[in-house]
């Protein structure tokens, strides 16, 4: 084979080996660049899709409609650093049952204080002017304690077990002062409205509350009340407006609607109260609402046709409902003071009463009255009316009723010293 001689002179020979030279070079050009950038991408972070996002330019049109991209700032090295981490998000509320009613607020001392002012004059005051400092315990006292008592409404029957539980404690050497006396007193009216103040139970759906009390006691007004306290609770409610004999009862009922925002099932005038309640019953049922809270007519205690009238009542919610009323609440006016407790007897034969009312407890010295219509009765005190507003309602604790009840016989003897002098 002969070997191949290249001519370096020629110029042909000299063009085909430049060729060959700069293909090769760059061919090794562009390896090398390839190979900086698959080094480079291999280096950057993966871009997350937010980050995508906000890098995504965003497209402005000018005066001519003409799509513009919008200019972005030049990446500074703060940009590529992480920032600080988020702080966890709140856990969202969780939104408590409709059953369960929010953890009643402490009692209102002050309120009670205020309210019972009048009866703490009339009855605390006297007591402790009986239960003087240094006077000597005898039986005599406690015929002095007996009269207090009972010109303070405590009632006859309320008033002979108080005496015979300090009689007892007498007799057996445990009453040595005033002081412990009047401790003996205090514990006996806590023992008798041991079962007050415990709430009323809203387990049932839909609960039913009946009203019930003579004329002018207050139980529309009560019932607004009641409406404005459990509407803030979470409750659904459907007022019936089953006083169909008195017009101003039904546009009273109405107002109240409006004010807590919620429906008021009412008949035409005279129409038969029990229709209406049975169909505030079935609408409530229907609708899932948690509560109905029935008015009734006002009545005299003393009038057995009304009386009658009303067990018919209770037979109506029941075949409405499936069981009786879950609450029976009387209301009744603290100023009338011993009549209070015979109309909590008659109401008792006509229905099954589950709690009182006790209004207008601010404006009267009979507020003693409350002892001798649990003691007597066996029926607890649920809330007390000691003012005008919708705050004014109260519930019935019986630790706050008897701090503010029972002021200490030292407290007391500067007024009760004023009170002579004058």
């Amino acid at each position: 084979m002969e070997s191949l001689q290249l001519d370096l002179n020629d110029p042909t020979t000299l063009a085909a080996i430049a060729a060959v030279v700069g293909l090769i070079l760059l061919g090794i050009l562009i390896g090398f660049v390839r190979g900086r950038k698959k080094r480079a991408r291999s280096e950057e972070p993966t871009p997350t899709p937010e980050a995508l996002e906000g890098d995504r330019p965003k497209i402005r049109v000018d005066e001519r409609g003409k799509p513009q991209p919008e200019s972005t700032l030049p990446l500074q090295i703060e940009d590529l650093l992480p920032g600080p981490p988020e702080a966890p998000a709140a856990p969202a509320p969780v939104r408590e049952g409709r059953v369960t009613p929010p953890p009643a607020p402490p009692a209102d001392l002050s309120a009670f204080r205020t309210g019972l002012e009048s009866t703490r004059g009339n009855l605390i005051s006297r007591l402790a002017g009986v239960f003087r400092r240094g006077r000597e315990l005898d039986t005599s006292i406690l015929d002095e304690v007996e009269e207090v008592l009972i010109t303070a409404d405590v009632g006859v029957h309320t008033t002979e077990r108080v005496l015979e539980a300090l009689r007892t404690q007498m007799n057996g050497g445990r009453l040595s002062s005033a002081d412990d006396a009047w401790d003996a007193i205090r514990e006996e009216a806590r023992s008798i409205l041991a079962t007050s103040g415990k709430g009323l139970s809203l387990g049932a759906t839909p609960t039913v509350i009946l009203v019930v009390g003579v004329n002018g006691v207050g139980k529309t007004t009560t019932i607004g009340k009641l409406a404005s306290r459990f509407d803030r609770q979470g409750k659904s409610l459907l007022l019936a407006a089953g006083d169909t004999f008195r017009a101003a009862a039904v546009t009273q009922l109405e107002v109240w609607g409006r004010r807590v925002g919620c429906e008021v099932i009412k008949g035409k005038d005279r129409a038969d109260p029990g229709s209406v309640i049975f169909d505030a019953i079935q609408s409530a049922k229907d609708r899932g609402i948690d509560l109905v809270i029935a008015d009734t007519a006002g009545r005299l205690h003393t009038k057995v046709p009304l009386m009658d009238e009303l067990k018919k009542l209770g037979r109506t919610v029941e075949k409405a409902l499936g069981r009786p009323a879950d609450h029976v609440l009387l209301v009744l006016d603290a100023t009338t003071g011993q009549n209070a407790i015979q109309q909590a007897q008659l109401f008792k034969e006509a229905l099954p009463v589950s709690g009182i009312v006790l209004t207008k407890l601010d404006g009267t010295a009979k507020g003693g009255v409350i002892l001798g219509i649990v003691d007597q009765h066996q029926v607890p005190i649920e809330f007390i009316g000691i003012g005008e507003k919708v705050e004014d309602l109260k519930p019935f604790a019986t630790e706050a009723f008897l701090e503010a009840l029972f002021e200490s016989p030292e407290a007391l003897e500067p007024a009760e010293e004023a009170q002579s002098l004058a």
